[in-house]
C-alpha cells in the first residue's frame, strides 16, 4: 500500500485530491514579501488572479514548500505503514523537488523499512497533473509502487505542454523578458508560444494576436496526435480565460474525434504568476497502458 502525494503545482483542486485520496502540499504566496499565504488554503486561484487584475501594482512572489512541510505530510503515512510516491514540479523551475528529497532523506533514517519515491515531473501545471492522473490510474489498477514509479518516469518523457499568454507584463515583472521586449510585443500585438523542454521553459514562436497563437497550437497538436488518439490523454488549462479554454477543448475533440477525459483546469499561482490572467495551456501524455506499445 502506498500514498500518492504531489506539490500544488499539479493544479488539482482540493475536491479532486480528496476524491482520489491523494495529498497536495501547497506553495506559498506573498504580496508584500512578508506575509505568506498558501494557495488553495488561504486564497483560491480565482481570488488570486482577480486580485492581480484589480491592482496592477501588485507583484506577488511564490515560494516552494520547505522540507518541514513535506516531513509533516509524509510522516503520518509512514507511521501508518504506507510507502510514498511523491511527484513534484520540474526541479529546473522550483526548489520544491529539492525540499521533497531533503525530507525523504531525513525520514528514511527514521523509517528504514519504508520506501519513499520522489519523482521530478520535469513539468508543471496541467502537464504535471496529467502525470499525476496516470499515477492514480496505476494505483487503482493494482500496480505496486516500484512499477508505478518506473512507468511514471517513462510517462513524463512523453508529456508535452504548450501555452500562450494574454500579456507579456507578468513575464517582464518576473524578469523573464526585458521591458523593451514586452513593450514591442504589446505594441505589435505579439503573443508568444512556449513549451517545456527537459523541464525548462522555451519559447517556440511569436504570433500576432492571441487567436492565431491558439490556432497554431491546436493545428500542431492535432497533426501530432491524430494517429495516437487511443494512447494519449489531453488536458486544457487557463487563467480567467474559460471561454477560450472551452472553445479549444471543443475544437480539439471535434478534430481528433475523441472526448477529453480531464476536466478543464484553472492554472494556479505557481505557473500563473509568470503567465498572468488570460493564459491558455494544453498538455498531453501517453497513457500508462500505452507505455512500450
Amino acid at each position: 500500500m502506498y500514498q500518492i502525494i504531489s506539490d500544488g503545482a499539479c493544479d488539482f483542486s482540493q475536491k479532486e485530491a480528496d476524491f482520489h485520496q491523494i495529498e497536495i502540499i501547497q506553495f506559498y504566496i506573498s504580496f508584500d514579501d512578508e506575509t505568506h499565504i498558501r494557495e488553495g488554503i488561504d486564497i483560491t486561484k480565482e481570488e488570486y488572479f482577480n486580485k492581480l487584475l484589480s491592482d496592477k501594482t501588485l507583484f506577488p512572489k511564490t515560494a516552494q514548500p520547505n522540507p518541514q512541510d513535506y516531513i509533516e505530510v509524509y510522516t503520518p503515512h509512514l507511521q501508518a505503514g504506507r510507502d510514498i510516491i511523491s511527484l513534484t514540479i520540474s526541479s529546473k523551475l522550483s526548489g520544491s523537488h529539492n525540499s521533497a528529497v531533503i525530507a525523504a532523506d531525513i525520514l528514511r533514517e527514521e523509517f528504514p523499512e519504508r520506501t519513499i519515491e520522489i519523482i521530478d515531473s520535469l513539468n508543471g501545471s496541467i502537464g504535471q497533473g496529467l502525470i499525476l492522473n496516470e499515477i492514480i490510474n496505476m494505483r487503482d489498477a493494482g500496480y505496486d509502487l516500484q512499477k508505478t514509479a518506473q512507468t511514471a518516469r517513462e510517462i513524463l518523457k512523453t508529456t508535452r505542454i504548450y501555452f500562450t499568454l494574454d500579456s507579456l507584463e507578468y513575464l517582464k515583472r518576473g524578469g523573464r523578458i526585458g521591458p523593451t521586449t514586452a513593450l514591442v510585443g504589446g505594441i505589435l500585438g505579439l503573443r508568444p508560444i512556449f513549451h517545456l523542454q527537459e523541464g525548462e521553459v522555451v519559447q517556440l514562436e511569436n504570433v500576432r494576436g492571441k487567436k492565431n497563437a491558439i490556432r497554431l497550437i491546436e493545428e500542431a497538436m492535432v497533426e501530432t496526435l491524430k494517429d495516437e488518439t487511443d494512447k494519449i490523454n489531453i488536458s486544457v488549462g487557463h487563467i480567467l480565460s474559460r471561454k477560450d479554454a472551452d472553445a479549444f477543448k471543443a475544437k480539439t475533440e471535434d478534430a481528433l474525434g475523441i472526448k477529453l477525459a480531464r476536466p478543464i483546469t484553472e492554472v494556479g499561482a505557481v505557473i500563473g504568476s509568470h503567465a498572468g490572467p488570460g493564459a491558455l495551456a494544453v498538455a498531453y501524455c501517453r497513457k500508462y497502458e500505452a507505455i512500450g506499445a
